[in-house]
């Protein structure tokens, strides 16, 4: 009988065949506001202008090629899709940039770098595919110097009830049946799994904890937006001076 996936094997497979549809699947599963979610991440690390970069789950290197067109910052990218990772080198040289960012093979939950290696740290769309997440953000900010900046981005529920029940029917039914008109097999996967998926982490990870283990992991002034009425959220904070 074959071991059951875990959380981190589990997304290389669901993801496994939509690499080079990744941003349009991203921009429908968000309902055309993952733009602006990103744009909103870059900036809370562009404020502040740093000059190296970690970004965890990677994927594509959408936010990591955002990063470098905001800052002047050296970026290294980091997912566990080695699909994902070559399908965001051909779209790193496409905009010129290979010589500002490189993307490796990593998981986030133990990133292959010293301690206080990067000014910034950014990671989308990731504590939902981790076995612990509080073990992960540790070791982000493990390789984040002290008084560097980190942020987040992932989907989120809508706290009104009202949003709620919108949200709740289309990730139930528009959302996998617009991804199998769209994209086949794999994106109706995909669009029948993050409902539940997205629903099911918040409620063994409600907002106050998320921020309690940023806190725990030595990040202070941890402030967060929810964006588009609640599908989307973005953290950041400060890691504590030594």
């Amino acid at each position: 009988m074959q071991d059951p996936l875990t959380g981190n094997e589990f997304a290389v497979e669901l993801f496994s065949g939509l690499p080079r549809r990744y941003d349009a699947l991203a921009e429908f599963l968000s309902f055309a506001q993952n733009a602006r979610w990103r744009h909103a991440l870059v900036q809370r690390i562009a404020l502040h202008q740093p000059l190296s970069i970690l970004d965890v789950a990677t994927g594509t290197a959408g936010v990591a090629i955002a990063l470098a067109r905001a800052t002047d910052a050296r970026i290294t990218g980091v997912d566990i899709s080695h699909a994902m990772l070559e399908r965001g080198r051909q779209r790193v040289e496409k905009a010129g940039l290979g010589d500002r960012i490189t993307l490796q093979p990593a998981r986030a939950e133990s990133v292959p770098f010293a301690a206080e290696s990067f000014d910034a740290v950014s990671f989308t769309y990731l504590l939902r595919y981790v076995e612990d997440p509080a073990a992960t953000v540790a070791e982000l900010a493990r390789v984040l110097r002290p008084g560097g900046h980190i942020a987040s981005l992932d989907f989120y529920v809508p706290p009104s009830l009202g949003w709620r029940a919108s949200w709740w029917a289309y990730t139930r039914t528009l959302l996998p049946a617009g991804g199998w008109a769209l994209g086949g097999r794999s994106w109706w996967d995909v669009g029948r799994f993050l409902g539940p998926n997205i629903e099911g982490f918040y409620r063994r990870w409600p907002l106050a904890r998320i921020v309690a283990a940023w806190s725990a992991a030595g990040i202070m002034d941890v402030d967060w937006r929810v964006m588009s009425l609640g599908g989307g959220l973005v953290m950041w904070g400060t890691k504590a001076d030594a």
